[in-house]
This record gives C-alpha cells, structure tokens and sequence, in this order.
C-alpha cells in the first residue's frame, strides 16, 4: 500500500482542533424495518473515515450479476432522508416502496459532537418523524415515541455547527433552513455525475431540494458556499443583496429605455410623415420637436378656416330627402298595385265579352223562339201542348239578362281604360320624383361630407397637436430614464469595486483551499499535476494544470472530488462551517480512469491515517472494485448485488 507520506509530498497536513475526539457530525448506523417490532431487513453500522459499499459488477460479481440496480443511491438517498432531506427517492420509486412496505421505516444513529440522535422516518403510509436526542434507535423503532419532526435534528446541526450567523447569510427566504442546503453540497445526487463543483441537486431524483440547492442561480450556490467556507462577511452580503436588486432594477430600466427610444423613434417618424416633412431638413431631437408642434399648430389653423355647415341646413336637407322619397316610394307603390292589377281587369272584360255572343243569341230567339229541346217553334208547342217540358219560356227575362250583362262589359271596359291612363301618367311622375329624391339625396351629401371634412381636419390637426405633446413628455420620459440609469449603473460599477475588495479580502480562505486542493491533484495525478481554486467574478474557479489547463470529462470530475475533499479538509481543522462529511455516490461512473479511482480510496485511507485517530466520514457507493486489501473490514461496509433479490437493500425486487 501507498504509504500515506508519499500522498502528502506537497505538505497537505491536518491539524483538528484542540480537544476535537472525532467528527463532529457523522452517521454510526443506517437501519431499514419492513414493520415496527420486527428485526431489521437491513442493519448497516458505520464508521468515521473511509465507509465503503460496493454492489459488485460484471466478472466481479458472482453468477456474473450485474452491480447497477443493487440500491446504492437508495442508500444515499435513505441516509440524507435521515439527515434532514424532505425526500427519499422520486415519486415513481416511493410508490414502489409504499407498496411493499406499508408500515416500513428507516432509522439512523446521527452522531453530532459525540451525542447520538435516534432517527425514525417512514417509508409507506406511516406518518411517523422522529428526532430524539440522547435516544436508542431500536427502542424508538419498537415503542410509539410521539413524533417530533426531523426539524429537531436540522435545527440542532444548525446551531451546533453552521451557526445562526452563516444561517442568515445562505437563507433566500424567511424562514429557510441552511443544513438542507450544505447537505446537498455534501451528498451530490448521481445524476449530477460530478459535471461541476457547483450542481448538486438534479431534477430528475426528486429530492425537491431548496434554492440555492436546486434551480439554475449557480450565483446563489457560489454566495452559499463562501458563507460555509467562512469566505464571505455580512457586510459583503448585504451588498450583494443590493448588487442582485440592482440588477433586477437596472434591467427593468434598461427595457423602460428601450421601449421608450423605439417609441420616440415611431411617433417622430409619423408625425414627420403625417405634417407632410418628409424630405425637408429637420433638426436632431428636441429641437425637433419645435418644428413639429409649430406645424401641428398651423394644420389646427387651416381646418378652423374651413366652412362650418350648420345643424339647421343638414336638417332640412334632410327632410327634404325624406318628402321625396315619400313621393317616389307613394308613386312606386301605386305603379306596383296598377301592374298587379290590370291584368286581373282585363282577364275579367275579357270574359264579360265572351259571353255576350249567347245571350245575344238567345234575345234574337225571343221573336220567334225554338224549344232548345225539340227545336219545335214554342207557338206550335204551346198551340198544341209540349210533351217534354214543363217550364215555360221567358222571353222578358232573357232580353233583361242581355242588356245586364252588356251595362257590365262597358263598365269593366271604363276600369281597364282609367287604369291604362293612370299607368301612361305615372311614368314621367316617377321618373320626376327618382330626380327630386337623387338631388336630395346629393345635395344632403354634400353638406354632410363638408362638415365631415372639416371635422375630421380639425379632429386630426388636434390629435397631431395632441401627439406632438405625447411625444414631447416620451422624450422627456426617457432622458429621465437614461439619466436614472446611467446613475444605476454607477452605482453598480461602485459596488463592484467593493466586491474586488471583499474578494480581496477573502483570498486568504481560497489560499487555504488551493493548499488542500494542489495535493489531493498531486496525490490522484501524479506529481506532475498542480490544481488551484480561485474566486473571481464570474465565481468559483478550480483548475487542474497537467501538461496544459486540462478540461477533459473525467479531469471535470475529478475537479469536484478534489474540491469537495480539499473543504472537507478544511471541515476537519474547523476552518469551514461545515461538518466533516462526504457522501459520493459513484464517482466512477463520471469516466474517472481506474488509476485515479484506485488512488482516490489510497487517497483517503491515508487521510484516515494523517491523525490518530479519523476525524471526518466518508462514504462513498461503487460498482467498480476497491483496491484488493480494502475489501475488508473496517474500510467494507456493506455489499449489494443486483440479483437475486435478497442481495440487494431492501431485500426484494420492487
């Protein structure tokens, strides 16, 4: 084994406090029950330094089992539940597990200055939280302690550990708790795959994690982590409260300025177009704006000289309009009744007239008539006596009827002539009243158009003037605007200059990190490697120098170790408000080489022999094997496999 002075060649020493006995805050045992009273299905103890749980994968495995699916970041997951974090896993997976452990639990024994608290969480329908300090897990798991809330536990790391100060400095809202916050930082989620130092909470798992822990103000993190590494005062913090208000402010003026050039810009160009000036030489604004109310006050000039049309001239040109086409409508209406009319006479002449040939007839047959029957003479009949009719011939009725029916031929004949001279009289009386009612109609149009015409010049000249006003207080709006932001952005570059002098005063901490952080390079490259972490405006900044700056996928990753590890040493000196403690799930599988990987727990297990005794926790999940002599106790903590599904941590396929 590499000897732990050759990985501190580059002087990396720790020195914990006076009196310090070991962590602060780490976990001593992680334990799952499928129901209260029962024996636990997963009882995992732990241990301060190097915690190893490996799910073996591949050739490694036996049966050749693949390590993926065996629970490791359900572990991690369960362990930060049991620290404070308000989630276990994603929505899809709790339902599983719901499902399959209805009454079930997870408890931990949460070390914190060498007093254990007993943490009880449930994993199904139970709603049972529980945080008791001095407690003994398994009594709490098996009796009905009432529920506290993990709120104690948060509470008491806070006070303990990141003090109510560094808690004032990294809440974004009233009320906001900071532990949740630096364990996100402490316990990355996989998903991130260690891309960079600051993403801590992915999306996807779930874990609902508070700002700045989650969400895309990577500024916020940086503010969180310099309050935890002590970098970063009251003072400065408060004036980046101001510097972010600022900001905010400055971009709504630099739109109100915006929108008011573009609107300056249109309304002096319609205003040019609409008073006819295009093409003329005009002065720059304000001057401008002089020419075109001047402008605006002659067009307002030339429409009140126009001709006014009095109320009284429209309204009699409109009755006038409406008597004419009365006439026309009474005349047309009279045209119509004729034209349906006639030919109802004349079909009704027309047969008048055909009947006057019979009766006719019948008057010439009264001198000497015939019986329509017999066609004997009616003397001879009535001399001699008819046999077939008994009803006598009237002579006098039918000469009656003749002279009836002819008094209604002339008469219907005196209709359909008066109706025809109505018909021929009516034409030019139409066409003389569609003429009177055309004129009307004319003449009522144009006292109308030269009112509208003058209404609508006057109406236009005013709302040109109206403008030039409108335009004329846009103007002034935005020199206000620009004169307010010019003082912003004043502001603004004095503020940064102030921060220069805060991130001045704060180079001493990150000098300190970069002492941790070049020999842990060292100790995983090689001694030809250096790193460095500096702050600059645009934030945290670790580099790795190895034959060049080196910005490869798996040197990203390794950044975020380094980083992570160099704080963590720092935690163990008590120079960060922050506990001693790494949880990394699978670093392995963000394309870290075998070589770093291996050095990584060399890394670490010297670190636990820096100092008599470990003074910080780290756990770390992996599919890929540990070296060979680290497989064993105490540094193997606990092995999972994929299948069967008695290996893996809850003990069953989900």
């Amino acid at each position: 084994m590499q000897q732990s002075h050759d990985l501190f060649e580059s002087k990396l020493e720790l020195t914990p406090p006076t009196g310090a006995a070991g962590p602060r805050l780490w976990v001593r045992r992680l334990a799952v029950w499928k129901e209260p009273g029962e024996k636990p299905i997963r009882d995992i103890h732990l241990r301060p330094g190097l915690n190893i749980i490996w799910s073996p994968d591949g050739a490694e495995a036996e049966g050749g089992s693949i390590g993926h699916g065996a629970g490791k970041t359900l572990f991690c997951r369960l362990l930060r539940y049991c620290m404070g974090e308000g989630r276990f896993a994603d929505e899809e997976q709790r339902k599983r597990i719901g499902v399959a452990f209805p009454n079930g639990m997870v408890g931990a024994e949460v070390m914190l200055d060498g007093v254990c608290w007993a943490v009880i969480r449930p994993l199904g329908l139970r709603r049972r939280h529980v945080a008791l300090q001095h407690g003994d897990l398994d009594t709490v798991a098996d009796d009905d302690t009432p529920t506290t809330g993990i709120e104690t536990l948060v509470q008491a790391i806070e006070e303990a550990v990141i003090t109510p100060e560094i808690t004032r400095l990294v809440r974004t809202q009233p009320g906001q708790a900071a532990w949740p916050i630096a364990l996100a930082w402490l316990t990355r989620d996989q998903e991130c795959r260690f891309d960079h130092i600051l993403d801590w909470r992915d999306p996807s798992s779930g874990s609902e994690a508070p700002v700045p822990a989650s969400g895309d103000n990577k500024a916020l993190r940086v503010a969180a982590v310099r309050a935890f590494l002590r970098a970063i005062t009251e003072e400065e913090s408060q004036n980046q409260t101001s510097a972010d208000n600022l900001k905010s402010e400055i971009t709504t003026k630099e739109t109100q300025f915006s929108h008011l050039a573009w609107t300056v810009e249109r309304e002096q160009n319609v205003l040019i177009t609409a008073l006819g000036l295009v093409g003329k030489s005009l002065p720059e604004m304000p001057l401008l704006i002089d020419v075109l109310r001047k402008e605006a006050e002659n067009k307002l000039a030339k429409a009140a000289m126009l001709p006014e049309m009095g109320t009284t001239d429209i309204e009699t040109a409109r009755r006038t309009l409406n008597d004419a086409r009365s006439t026309f409508d009474r005349l047309e209406a009279e045209r119509k009744e004729i034209n349906a009319r006639l030919p109802a006479e004349e079909r009704l002449l027309t047969n008048l007239q055909s009947e006057v040939p019979g009766l006719s007839s019948a008057a010439q047959m009264a001198a000497s008539p015939v019986c329509p029957i017999c066609e004997v003479p009616l003397d001879k009949a009535l001399a001699d006596g008819c046999n077939l009719s008994r009803n006598p011939f009237d002579e006098d009725a039918c000469r009656t009827r003749f002279e009836r029916k002819r008094q209604e031929i002339a008469e219907q004949d005196e209709i359909v002539k008066r109706l025809k001279a109505r018909v021929s009289v009516q034409q030019p009386e139409i066409a003389l009243a569609q003429q009177a009612k055309d004129r009307a109609a004319a003449h009522l149009k144009r006292l109308e158009d030269a009112r509208d015409n003058r209404s609508l010049a006057w109406e236009t000249a005013l709302s040109h003037k109206k403008k030039v006003e409108e335009l004329s207080r846009a103007f002034d709006e935005k020199v206000s605007v620009r004169k307010a932001l010019d003082a912003l952005e004043q502001k603004q570059s004095n503020i940064k200059g102030k921060f220069e002098k805060f991130r001045s005063n704060q180079a001493a901490v990150f000098t300190e990190v970069t002492e941790r952080f070049d020999p842990i390079v060292r100790a995983l490259l090689g001694p030809s490697a250096s790193g460095e972490v500096k702050l600059t405006g645009k934030g945290l900044e670790p580099k790795i120098i190895d034959g060049g700056d080196r910005k490869t996928a798996a040197i990203e990753s390794l950044k975020v170790l380094a980083f992570d590890l160099a704080c963590m040493c720092l935690s163990v000196e008590g120079k960060t408000r922050l506990p001693a403690f790494l949880l990394h799930d699978s670093p392995r599988e963000a394309d870290l080489g075998l070589t770093i990987y291996h050095a990584l727990f060399r890394f670490i297990q010297a670190l636990e022999e820096a100092t008599e005794q470990p003074h910080f926790q780290y756990i770390i999940t992996t599919t890929t094997q540990p070296p060979q002599d680290q497989l064993v106790e105490p540094w193997l903590r606990l092995t999972l496999r994929g299948s069967p599904g008695e290996e893996r941590l809850l003990g069953q396929n989900l």
